[in-house]
């Protein structure tokens, strides 16, 4: 069992940055694929990015390549998703999410976080 525990949401004005944490528990933790969903209110959930592992692939929603960043220390059992450039739209909850199988690196996902709020004023 994983247990994944976001962080560093917040209130931040358009064009800010903010860098998310997903700490996750167990020893594999190096053998899980990441993600990172959101979901706005009124909308479904969608990806975000996610990165392979080994953190040698990663993958980005087009809405936010060029302004996020996935990262992971697999030393310190986290994922991190930097974002930068923010937009009104990219106001959301944000969830990460780990698979249980080592190539999934685009899911399906087995464990999910709690989420943390993101909010980008205009």
């Amino acid at each position: 069992q994983v247990q994944l525990v976001e962080s560093g949401g917040g209130l931040v004005q358009a064009g800010g940055s903010l860098r998310l944490s997903c700490a996750a528990s167990g020893r594999t933790f190096s053998s899980y694929p990441m993600g990172w969903f959101r979901q706005a209110p009124g909308k479904e959930r969608e990806f975000v990015a996610a990165i392979s592992w080994s953190g040698g692939n990663t993958y980005y929603a087009d809405s936010v390549k060029g302004r996020f960043t996935i990262s992971r220390d697999n030393a310190k059992n986290t994922v991190y998703l930097q974002m930068n450039s923010l937009k009104p739209e990219d106001t959301a909850v944000y969830y990460c999410a780990a698979s249980n199988d080592i190539i999934a690196t685009l899911g399906p996902y087995d464990y999910w976080g709690q989420g943390t709020q993101v909010t980008v004023s205009s």
